[in-house]
């Protein structure tokens, strides 16, 4: 780290390794023709790159009107066929490179959602287990009053991530099928 970053507590700066290993790795899996295709799109997507094809444009244009000005043999004459098809290839070539990184880049976001997926889920397990604990010594301390706390008890519990899909899939067809039943 520079000496720019703040000192972060060691849980944090684990935290943020651990971030950085997966950006690292998801770089190291790039072939050779994915860090190409990357590194041609940002090229590619700077300002400079719309003034230097407007400027070629303008160049073939007026390098053909010129040409037919001067009773010259035009490359291309109006409608610039051959300009059209050029566009028209360019396109489709920037179509694919960018499918392509954006095909990489998805991994990369189905890893961050998988983890993220997979945090929640241990930090819900960490907070139930918390919850009993709290629970437990509630009803442990003698200068506490006991009583049944009904949604601490349904706290405490860890929740099932497959009755949670099972829930969530079963609401989303009711809410399509209400709807489909209004439209």
């Amino acid at each position: 780290m520079s000496s720019k970053t703040p000192i972060l507590p060691a849980h944090i700066e684990e935290t943020v390794r651990s971030i950085a290993e997966l950006h690292a790795e998801h770089d190291r899996q790039a072939s050779f023709y994915q860090r190409s295709i990357a590194r041609l799109i940002e090229n590619l997507g700077r300002p400079a790159a719309i003034g230097i094809i407007l400027a070629i444009m303008l160049v073939w244009i007026s390098g053909n009107i010129l040409q037919e000005r001067l009773h010259l043999q035009a490359f291309d004459p109006a409608p610039f066929a051959y300009l059209q098809g050029l566009v028209s290839a360019a396109a489709l070539f920037m179509t694919v490179l960018i499918l392509t990184s954006q095909r990489h880049e998805n991994r990369l976001a189905e890893h961050r959602a998988q983890l993220t997926l997979e945090l929640s889920m241990v930090s819900e397990q960490k907070i139930a287990k918390l919850i009993e604990l709290v629970e437990r010594q509630r009803r442990d301390n003698p200068q506490m009053q006991n009583r049944v706390d009904e949604e601490a008890a349904a706290m405490a519990m860890p929740a099932d991530p497959q009755a949670m899909f099972e829930a969530i899939q079963e609401t989303h067809s009711e809410m399509i099928a209400q709807d489909v039943g209004t439209a």
